[in-house]
């Protein structure tokens, strides 16, 4: 069934309207909640197209405004579950050679210049967390060095699993630029 001309012409009128008007104010809610630019440039991407999806193929949008909120949450959501979650073992850096913590701390058996250095990394490492703020050290202690789920943090705390996963990331930036710049040290002598 064919859709009469003026449908359309008023169908794309109501849908710029509705991108001109809440484009700034939705930008800015989805940059809030995620970090790179480029995730959230794609998360506003996608809500628009399904409203033009939604307003073309399903049926009119009554309250716009809310319902790209509510597509614009869901959309942040999905992108947080694709991601997984940051730890310190992963690797450092992007180099092809780059090597997780676990292996650029030395063996306790490789002798005492290797004891000497493990406890120079534990002791970078704790001074490091001691300049988080409380909230991104509690969630890096219990995930990373305590082996607790996210789920299961959220559900004691109260504070959402994007939430956790967030301050967990930042602490984990923080304490990789604290690594690299103590490596640095190291190699400089």
């Amino acid at each position: 069934m064919a859709i009469p001309e003026w449908t359309i012409a008023e169908q794309d009128q109501f849908i710029a309207d509705a991108l001109r008007r809440d484009e700034p104010r939705l930008r800015s809610f989805i940059r809030k909640r995620v970090l790179d630019t480029g995730d959230a440039e794609d998360v506003l991407q996608d809500v628009f197209y399904e409203l033009i999806q939604a307003y073309r193929v399903v049926k009119p949008v009554e309250q716009v405004t809310a319902w790209l909120y509510r597509v614009a949450r869901n959309r942040i959501t999905d992108l947080f579950r694709r991601q997984k979650s940051v730890s310190l073992n992963d690797t450092i850096s992007s180099d092809e050679d780059s090597q997780a913590l676990e292996d650029l701390i030395p063996s306790q058996d490789a002798g005492p210049d290797a004891v000497y250095a493990r406890t120079l990394i534990f002791d970078a490492l704790d001074e490091a967390l001691d300049e988080l703020p409380d909230n991104q050290r509690e969630v890096f202690i219990a995930h990373e060095l305590m082996g607790r789920s996210f789920k299961d943090i959220s559900d004691e705390t109260g504070v959402s699993v994007n939430t956790l996963l967030s301050r967990k990331r930042y602490a984990v930036l923080h304490l990789r630029e604290r690594l690299a710049d103590m490596n640095e040290r190291f190699d400089a002598k």
